[in-house]
């Protein structure tokens, strides 16, 4: 599996950009040496602004830097970045004067997937992701490119227990909602306004029985097709786009 973004490495213009766009502090940039366009413009004014050195150097050198060479002509290395507390998202709601809505993700693997949720989180005003530490994917500079830098504005939280954390917020009041195809009630009918953190299966293994057994309650997104489940990051993007709607009327 790729290196966790906290040994190293960001590439991909996106991801850099929201980098220093954002919080997170970039030590260095490597550009390919020829390359200007308006992104690469930008990311030169932002390094020159926080005196960050960048170098231009040869494709040789960034395709050395990223894995299979999928660099878009920039590859920035960071320092090591801290996951997130379970009270962080929960202190960040409480900033916004917002209801909990979180998003905890039972053993997501593929880099793309989460690095495709994160980006839909940021964009659906999620607080936060949990995940488990074990059969998870990390935060990967392939994550970090899938997410188009979004991963620099959303909150990451790993867990050594899942379940235990979501009965730990069900002390906290949020209600835990599992997406389960074989459900009785479409998530439209469950009530995403109240604090809550809805709980999605990774690729082969789904919720499981223990996670399952956690939830308040389960809801299905129905389909008329012939395929049975959704890719995750797309159900994903459904539950939570479907809480921006019911909190946006409210």
């Amino acid at each position: 599996m790729e290196a966790d973004v906290s040994t190293g490495s960001l590439y991909g213009r996106h991801a850099v950009l929201e980098a220093l766009r954002g919080t997170r502090t970039v030590d260095k940039i490597f550009l390919l040496e020829g390359k200007r366009d308006r992104e690469i413009t930008e990311i030169l004014a932002l390094a020159r602004a926080e005196r960050i050195p960048f170098y231009f150097v040869p494709r040789e050198k960034l395709d050395s830097m990223a894995a299979g060479g999928r660099h878009q002509g920039i590859v920035a290395f960071v320092p090591p970045r801290d996951y997130a507390g379970v009270e962080d998202m929960l202190d960040l709601a409480a900033e916004k004067g917002e209801a909990p809505l979180l998003l905890a993700l039972n053993k997501v693997q593929d880099p793309h997937n989460l690095g495709s949720i994160i980006r839909t989180a940021e964009a659906g005003g999620a607080h936060g992701i949990i995940m488990p530490v074990r059969q998870s994917c990390p935060l990967t500079a392939a994550v970090s490119r899938a997410a188009a830098g979004a991963d620099a504005h959303v909150l990451v939280a790993r867990l050594g227990n899942l379940a235990s954390e979501l009965e730990g917020l069900k002390k906290r009041g949020l209600w835990i909602i599992g997406a389960q195809s074989d459900a009785a009630l479409s998530y439209a009918e469950a009530d995403l306004t109240v604090p809550v953190a809805l709980v999605l299966g990774g690729e082969d293994a789904g919720l499981g029985h223990v996670v399952r057994d956690r939830c308040d309650l389960l809801v299905k997104i129905p389909m008329r097709g012939r395929i049975s489940s959704l890719n995750v990051g797309v159900s994903a993007g459904i539950l939570l786009f479907e809480g921006l709607r019911q909190r946006s009327r409210k």
